[in-house]
């Protein structure tokens, strides 16, 4: 690969937004899942994977089903991802908002279904 090429991917990479949206961390065994939203999916995600396998997850109901359960008993999911918009003026937090929103319709916080 030559240099220029080199330097317009290096450069189309850094200006290009991460993957944002909603995701979840669901327990296979009750179904119970944490549902939140992200502008970087992948770093939510792998934060959430880190404080569980360190054993330092801030939602204690959560970290005592990964403690009883282990990493197989958990699957981590992007439920939604939003697409990069041509719009400059696009309002990705607030569509984020709106999806999670439709997302919590589906398991309310507070239910059984539900870790927050």
């Amino acid at each position: 690969m030559d240099r220029t090429r080199r330097k317009e991917l290096t450069q189309s990479y850094k200006l290009a937004l991460p993957p944002m949206g909603i995701y979840a961390v669901r327990n296979l065994a009750s179904g119970k899942m944490l549902l939140d939203q992200s502008t970087n999916l992948t770093g939510a995600l792998n934060r959430h994977l880190t404080e569980l396998k360190l054993g330092s997850h801030r939602n204690k109901a959560l970290m005592a089903d990964w403690r009883a359960q282990g990493e197989a008993g958990f699957v981590f999911e992007v439920l939604e991802q939003i697409d990069e918009r041509p719009e400059p003026d696009f309002d990705y937090k607030a569509e984020m908002a709106r999806l999670l929103a439709l997302w919590q319709a589906r398991v309310p916080p507070g239910s059984a279904a539900s870790y927050l």
